[in-house]
């Protein structure tokens, strides 16, 4: 069975293009980008902490089946660092971990948790976990095309729709495109979808979204026993 968490941390780590100039990326777009930007800029410049309920779907095209976790997700940023905890209910229990650069994801049925390393690639895989959340505006024209698709409501909440197109290659044979749903009022994503060159994507849906000032630390840690298995799969 494909594993909703592992694609996503790891399919996705890609090379990563910085362009000199962020800011001038912008010039020329509509004021109604413009704004969107701007929001989400004051919001990361404030973010400390958050944490959302959430419903990840992920579809596999060859076979139409879509597979549905749910949980809890939790961010912070730690000095310059950002951290992520999910803890998923449905249909089985599963934590996943970021900190310290490092990926660790913790299934209790088996009592086993799987390790894995970005190394060099763990700028990608923070610029992944801060899209909408706490991540700059301005920096997603470093390696992103950025369109605002138009307005709609999502799970109640007025969002702006932003497309965003990987400008690296090697990115983009991982994933064609984002979309991201922004709540303007907050800066940042109440909806996020990610889709791959084949026709899967993954939509995670986030509601009951509390921006924190802190978050409790032992939500950053696994629930393990003295008998849980460590292993550092590789690929």
């Amino acid at each position: 069975m494909r594993v909703p968490v592992r694609a996503f941390f790891l399919g996705l780590v890609v090379a990563r293009v910085l362009i000199p100039s962020a800011t001038a990326q912008i010039v020329g777009e509509s004021p109604e980008l413009e704004h969107v930007i701007a929001q989400m800029d004051v919001a990361a410049k404030n973010f400390r902490a958050l944490e959302a309920n959430v419903v990840w779907d992920q579809y596999q095209k060859v076979i139409d089946e879509k597979e549905t976790e749910t949980g809890k997700i939790y961010f912070r940023r730690e000095g310059g660092e950002i951290q992520m905890a999910a803890d998923f209910a449905e249909p089985d229990r599963k934590y996943v971990i970021y900190s310290g650069g490092k990926v660790q994801v913790y299934q209790p049925k088996i009592d086993q948790v799987n390790e894995y390393n970005p190394g060099k690639n763990r700028a990608d895989v923070e610029s992944f976990l801060v899209l909408g959340f706490g991540g700059s505006g301005r920096d997603l024209f470093k390696s992103y095309g950025v369109r605002l698709v138009t307005r709609e409501k999502v799970g109640g909440v007025a969002t702006d729709e932003l497309e965003l197109i990987p400008k690296s290659d090697h990115f983009r044979n991982n994933i064609s495109r984002i979309l991201l749903w922004i709540d303007p009022v907050r800066g940042i994503s109440v909806q996020q979808q990610f889709f791959e060159p084949s026709g899967d994507y993954r939509l995670a849906k986030y509601s009951e979204i509390q921006i924190r000032e802190k978050l409790p630390e032992d939500v950053f840690r696994l629930k393990t026993t003295k008998k849980t298995k460590i292993v550092s799969p590789q690929g």
